[in-house]
């Protein structure tokens, strides 16, 4: 199973926001399928984060159409999401993508309709800084 290539940028983002990475890659198993996400973490330090637990998938969005990834990665949440509700319901799931890529497309009309019908929840992230920029819930 091959990470992403900012897998590493969005671990260090989270842990400097104060996250607990618990798993890497969160492995479930479900109704005869093994699904892997990105990471799984938990938020032991700020007060109104205190015990909540998260999956996330990143993705950096460097093919050559985003719309293409774009459809992937939702097809991929929607799936990781059921899988979720099954055997981990405690936790949310995110999408992390770059800053640039959210900016230039994620933005876009059609693409902002697909992520309020999917309920989609995003992390925008910071590949060279290596910080999270935004939580879009």
């Amino acid at each position: 199973m091959a990470k992403d290539i900012f897998h590493n940028v969005v671990r260090k983002g989270l842990e400097k926001e104060g996250w607990l990475i618990t798993d890497d890659p969160l492995e479930i198993e479900v109704g005869g399928v093994e699904l892997y996400i990105d990471l799984g973490a938990e938020q032991l330090l700020a007060a109104e984060r205190s015990g909540e637990k998260i999956a996330v998938e990143v993705k950096s969005f460097i093919a050559t159409s985003n719309i293409s990834a774009f459809h992937t990665a939702v097809g991929q949440f929607f799936n990781y999401r059921v899988a979720l509700e099954l055997q981990e319901s405690e936790r949310v799931l995110y999408l992390a993508v770059p800053l640039g890529v959210y900016r230039d497309f994620f933005l876009k009309q059609f693409v902002q309709l697909v992520i309020q019908r999917t309920q989609l929840k995003i992390i925008v992230y910071d590949p060279v800084h290596e910080v999270i920029v935004e939580w879009k819930k």
